[in-house]
């Protein structure tokens, strides 16, 4: 139950979500009537997006069924969702589509979980990563693998009109270390469309709902199948929405249906700021669970300027950041893509950070490197640390420098520390090199499409 010390959400209107239960069948056409009449009865309510839980487009009789009846995301199934969100003007999650495998793999589809906008254009997809496996030999085989591709990445969480949402599935609410790395990268709502059986529903579905919930402070959206599918599969049900504190402030009860809630990111920031578990956590003792390909755009909205040193960094001169460290770009570049990793935390020297940080620090260091090397069309990286006064540090905050190199870009190849150690020593107005606000903004955007390109 919610503490009185932590307040009900605000009277203003907050935008509503949806979450939806039903009861898949092999019927691909019936399917998609109930989802189509779900869609009606959302938009009828007010909402602004719309969670459909795993396995909405199918759910078939027999493993084999189930890779002949995938369609690819160009197919007709997609193409009908897609129309269904524009012409509703809802956004949709697409909890998991039975996507058609590789032609490398015919016996495998991937489990895939699809974020449409308003507009009926694809935002994100997600496979499916944790898999379902259970072989107790001679007694019951339940191996997801055996016809489902393993997704390979982490996809961050993309901006809604209710707020950034992370994207998993199902199984993947068993591993919390998933949601961590969501939230860390920045996600206001974590999302968990499943078909969980009745006997793992009864006794684990609310329980895990609520602690990714609380553990994380997030809002949980978790659609849900229900009932009976066929002879062999039965499903909890249960459909609800999870908010911040780890209350349940909608569930559907049996049968198809949609339940409703308001979203109060406001709400969320209060419980953060009066409960600030994140600052407590001690990095110091064990390493935060990290995600490199973060969301381009993390914070930037909601942090206007970063510390660097003595100096402010603006959000728009940054262009990536991790969850300990960020990277922007250099006012005075020594070469072309001249860019620099910081940690977050303001502190001097390398060895004044954690093992988390430093960690955290050259991940994003190496994906830059690669970045940078591949947009300025470079052979090679220069990376250099100018730990202390004396080694040439003018800005008192561990940071990477890293500088994109071709082929007699200097010429003598160590040149270019003596360059390094030269080019921000004059800073004033009218030095030559020093590049304006709106140039390195350019630059910053420059390389946010190329962090998505690459």
């Amino acid at each position: 139950m919610a503490s009185n010390s932590f307040p009900l959400s605000s009277e203003k209107m907050n935008p509503l979500v949806g979450v939806c239960q039903m009861t898949s069948t092999a019927d691909k056409e019936a399917n998609f009537a109930v989802c189509q009449a779900l869609i009606h009865k959302a938009k009828k309510l007010g909402v602004q997006m719309l969670f459909f839980p795993e396995a909405c487009d199918y759910i078939a009789d027999s493993k084999s069924q189930t890779v002949e009846m995938a369609e690819s995301l160009n197919g007709d199934i997609m193409k009908r969702y897609c129309r269904a969100a524009q012409e509703s003007g809802i956004w949709l999650s697409i909890g998991g589509f039975h996507q058609k495998g590789p032609d490398s793999d015919v016996k495998r589809i991937h489990n895939t979980h699809v974020l449409i906008d308003n507009e009926g254009t694809i935002r994100a997809t997600y496979e499916k990563a944790h898999l379902f496996d259970l072989d107790l030999k001679g007694r019951v085989r339940l191996c997801e693998s055996d016809y489902t591709v393993p997704g390979k990445k982490i996809v961050p969480p993309v901006m809604t009109p209710i707020g950034r949402v992370a994207m998993s599935t199902c199984y993947d609410v068993r591993f919390p270390e998933l949601a961590l790395v969501l939230t860390q990268q920045g996600a206001d709502i974590l999302t968990f469309p499943s078909a969980f059986t009745q006997a793992t529903g009864m006794a684990h579905w609310e329980v895990l709902m609520r602690a990714r919930a609380i553990e994380n402070q997030c809002y949980v959206i978790a659609a849900a199948q229900t009932g009976r599918h066929n002879e062999k599969r039965v499903s909890y049900g249960h459909a609800m929405i999870v908010d911040p504190w780890g209350c349940v402030v909608a569930q559907c009860q049996e049968g198809t249906n949609v339940a409703v809630a308001e979203i109060d990111l406001g709400y969320r920031a209060r419980i953060q700021q009066e409960m600030p578990v994140w600052q407590h956590r001690r990095f110091d003792l064990y390493s935060p669970v990290t995600a490199l390909k973060c969301d381009l755009t993390y914070d930037l909205d909601r942090q206007p300027e970063y510390q660097f040193g003595h100096v402010k960094i603006s959000s728009s001169c940054v262009f990536s950041r991790s969850a300990l460290s960020y990277a922007f770009v250099n006012i005075k570049p020594v070469v072309p893509g001249h860019m620099l990793v910081a940690s977050l935390r303001a502190v001097e020297r390398l060895t004044d950070l954690t093992h988390a940080e430093v960690a955290d620090l050259f991940c994003l260091a190496q994906r830059v490197s690669d970045v940078a090397q591949k947009q300025f069309k470079a052979c090679s990286v220069t990376l250099a640390v100018q730990d202390g006064i004396d080694a040439g540090q003018t800005i008192k905050h561990v940071h990477v420098h890293i500088l994109p190199r071709k082929q007699d870009d200097f010429k003598q190849n160590d040149d270019v520390y003596h360059h390094l150690q030269m080019h921000d020593k004059d800073l004033s107005n009218g030095t030559p090199g020093l590049r304006t606000q709106e140039e390195m903004a350019e630059e910053a955007a420059l390389m946010r499409e190329a962090f998505s390109k690459y």
